[in-house]
């Protein structure tokens, strides 16, 4: 029977969201006989247009049009696809679809989402908290809503200090100055609040992660970031053999009973001490590369959804390397045009 799935994520740029990597791995799962309906938020996003991908794509509202907004849409995208399954890959709009879960499984479409306590306490203006509660290493940070709460930064911490959005983007500063330019920069796009860590000095790591909800890590991947883009985002990467990253997976999703994908950004220092700097609450960008090196998490993530029995996997291949490339895609203009005036293609 084929399952119909909706994806959000569509924009392969250099800034990726995961929905294009999340579809790889899914139509590669012989497993799974799928129909992708793409989610899109922007009428630009090249998922929209690489058919080879998603099947129909239809545009939904931005987070900040609210939930009964949002579930009018899927209400009508349901009526003419019979969805099956939805996974949004934005940090952004989880918050919603959380919060919908449980009128969208009446209507019969799944979801494989965190509960809402876990979304929450894992936020990197809780991280603080969170490392406390769970026995981890975590950067020191203040969260500031004002300008005048970064002199407390400033005396708190060394420089250089990385200036982080509540949902995305993050930028080392180096003068107090720069502070406050990404302040500004960072609220305007994103809101308040805005974090301000310590910086560790190491190597940074990477783990994709699957969570069954009971406590079980079905899949962990490590990766080392080669290389990055100015806007700081992973565009080569290798997967390492590193038992203590895995490690501290597992228990994080043990002590959390993690339901869903996390990627876990992790710093190593010269003592080989482990600092969690941020829980992504859903599958990362690079998560095609899982499937890569044989755990593929997105197909394993539908199957749970779906009430599979999916047996945790216990190896994968180190030392295998990821790298993004561009392509032009050339398309008819009558496709923009139609997603742009009905919202459909």
């Amino acid at each position: 029977m084929k399952i119909n799935i909706g994806v959000t994520g569509l924009n392969a740029t250099d800034n990726p969201g995961p929905g294009i990597g999340v579809i790889r791995a899914i139509k590669e799962c012989k497993d799974l006989d799928v129909r992708i309906i793409g989610l899109s938020y922007d009428v630009m996003e090249p998922g929209i247009y690489l058919h080879q991908f998603t099947d129909k794509v239809y545009q939904i509202p931005l987070p900040a049009a609210g939930q009964s907004v949002l579930m009018e849409r899927l209400k009508y995208i349901h009526s003419k696809e019979k969805l099956d399954l939805i996974i949004p890959n934005f940090d952004a709009e989880l918050f919603s679809f959380i919060k919908l879960s449980p009128e969208l499984s009446a209507m019969g479409i799944k979801t494989f989402l965190p509960e809402l306590e876990q979304f929450e306490e894992r936020h990197k203006y809780k991280l603080n908290e969170f490392g406390e509660k769970h026995k981890l290493n975590i950067p020191k940070s203040l969260t500031v809503t004002r300008l005048d709460d970064i002199t407390r930064a400033t005396d708190a911490f060394d420089f250089p200090m990385v200036v982080k959005g509540k949902y995305y983007e993050a930028y080392i500063a180096y003068t107090s100055e720069q502070i406050h330019t990404y302040y500004h920069k960072i609220s305007a796009k994103w809101g308040l609040p805005i974090i301000i860590q310590e910086f560790i000095r190491g190597i940074e790591y990477n783990v994709a992660a699957l969570g069954d909800g009971k406590g079980n890590t079905i899949g962990a991947i490590p990766q080392r970031k080669l290389v990055l883009t100015d806007k700081g985002k992973g565009w080569a990467g290798i997967a390492v053999d590193d038992p203590s990253l895995v490690a501290m997976t597992h228990d994080i999703i043990r002590k959390t009973k993690w339901r869903s994908g996390m990627e876990l950004e992790l710093m190593k220092d010269e003592k080989d001490k482990i600092y969690l700097i941020e829980i992504n609450p859903r599958l990362p960008a690079w998560i095609y590369f899982t499937a890569g090196v044989g755990q593929n998490l997105p197909a394993a993530l539908v199957k749970l959804a779906l009430g599979h029995e999916v047996k945790p996997f216990t190896t994968y291949a180190a030392g295998k390397m990821f790298i993004r490339y561009s392509l032009d895609h050339v398309c008819d203009l009558k496709e923009f045009e139609k997603i742009s005036t009905t919202g459909e293609l």
